[in-house]
């Protein structure tokens, strides 16, 4: 076997996946774990690939099994268990040696490490797909020096999922935690798209009194058309199966509580340092939270009475309109979020790019991307809501939208990313807003000033005295 030029650390689910990944693409790797036997039952069990893989008992075993220049793959927990693992790395790597963290790491800590004066090259590369696109193609977004991404991309990009067009679904988005940073935006999309999709089947649900099951036929057949996604596809998949033990609709025996990993809750902070509006994906991050809360909402309940009422003159084709709605002002406010930080942090993030990578692989990957690559392309610059394109789909959709966001508030149905959309929509095509009151009022009572439309300089109200 042809010695490695590659290792990984941290055969985890999707550590091991990974590595199969890699071998079954022809690259001969080097893999160790924490657990010895971990390392050792992988190798046992990767059949055909075990000829490419190069077990090893030690980390001092996996450098020496690597030839240099080598690239070492780190697939372990973010945080601290990344900071160990730099440092136990520092001590046998040399300056040619190139460390890359493919974890769900905060950007802050790539940032931080990438400035750390390593004794070593390092990168960090957001992954997404879960454990089918580690194994068999996910999209990649790497964030570190050019040149490592240039010495990493035949491997990355031979792994990565392919666009209908045949484009890997992996791309360098610009230097040190800039991938990190793509890939946590795409989590916080991913946060909004599915709570989204679950506000329109709790509507279907209590407002619509549908079943699971024809819940699940209506997502697939939304799938064969505009929404036509991922999520959606499996949304259909999951409300159609049926639970062995009691023998109907697993969905109506699954506690309403959504766990999280915290990637969401990195993009709403991250949103909010650099003022860039993403409400619907704080508003998906809000209802997560709120669901962990069972007990005070069924509290919540006993007190107020059940909240979802039956909603009439509503249909399924006004829930397809307003869930395409929603989709694209998320992914509108999704880009402008990037962009604003490609401008704080001197980062050349190419918008078009992101959304080809987004295409495949990836758990939002959907067909709008397509037109979403094209419209940016056009125009980086545009809020993609101003795009033709989607300006034409949002003229078609929001009349839907609007109407199932009232009759949510009018029956009881929580629809918090829906309504948060509409929210930033309604503000952002009104070209006099009311924040001239919220200025008379700061000027009122810290003196903060205003600026006035006729352009004359008197900076404060009648309140202000001297």
């Amino acid at each position: 076997m042809t010695t490695p030029q590659i290792g990984l650390i941290g055969l985890g689910t999707m550590g091991a996946a990974l590595a199969l990944n890699i071998a079954e693409k022809g690259f001969p790797i080097a893999v160790w774990n924490r657990t010895a036997q971990v390392t050792q039952d992988f190798h046992a069990a990767a059949g055909d690939l075990a000829g490419r893989i190069t077990p090893t008992a030690t980390l001092a075993d996996l450098v020496a099994a690597i030839s240099p220049p080598r690239s070492i793959i780190l697939m372990v927990p973010a945080g601290p268990a990344v900071d160990e693992q730099v440092a136990a790395l520092s001590a046998l790597l040399g300056p040619d040696d190139l460390v890359i963290d493919a974890g769900n790491a905060n950007f802050h800590d790539t940032n931080r490490r990438n400035a750390a004066g390593l004794p070593f090259r390092f990168m960090g590369i957001g992954v997404s797909g879960g454990e089918e696109g580690a194994r068999h193609g996910p999209a990649i977004m790497a964030g570190g020096a050019s040149a490592d991404w240039a010495r990493m991309a035949p491997v990355l990009q031979a792994i990565a999922a392919r666009a209908e067009d045949g484009t890997p679904c992996a791309d360098h988005m610009g230097p040190a935690g800039a991938g990190h940073f793509v890939k946590s935006v795409h989590n916080g999309i991913e946060y909004a798209d599915m709570q989204m999709i679950a506000e329109v089947y709790g509507v279907m649900r209590d407002g619509l009194g549908m079943d699971a099951p024809a819940i699940g036929t209506t997502f697939a057949r939304w799938n064969e058309g505009t929404l036509r996604s991922y999520l959606v596809e499996i949304s259909g998949i999951v409300a159609q199966a049926k639970d062995a033990a009691s023998g109907g609709p697993l969905l109506d025996v699954i506690l309403d509580a959504a766990g999280q990993k915290g990637t969401g809750r990195w993009t709403v902070i991250e949103a909010q340092n650099l003022a860039a509006p993403i409400p619907v994906i704080e508003a998906a991050v809000m209802a997560r939270n709120v669901s962990s809360r069972v007990a005070e909402r069924a509290a919540g309940e006993a007190v107020f009475g059940p909240g979802p009422e039956p909603v009439t003159g509503l249909s399924t084709g006004d829930l397809e309109q307003a869930l395409i709605a929603g989709k694209i002002l998320c992914y509108a406010q999704g880009f402008a979020m990037m962009s604003a930080a490609g401008g704080e942090f001197g980062w050349a993030l190419d918008m078009p790019a992101i959304a080809r990578v987004w295409r495949a692989g990836c758990i939002i990957r959907s067909a709008m991307l397509n037109d979403m690559a094209e419209a940016l392309a056009e125009d980086p610059g545009r809020n993609l809501m101003l795009a033709p394109f989607f300006a034409d789909h949002l003229r078609l959709s929001l009349p839907a939208l609007r109407k199932v966001v009232a009759a949510g508030a009018l029956h009881g149905l929580s629809c918090p990313a829906l309504a948060f959309g509409l929210a930033w929509f309604d503000a952002m095509r009104t070209a006099r807003g009311t924040a001239n009151m919220i200025q008379a009022q700061r000027d009122f009572f810290g003196l903060h000033g205003f600026k006035r439309l006729d352009g004359l300089d008197l900076p404060h109200g009648p309140w202000a005295k001297g």
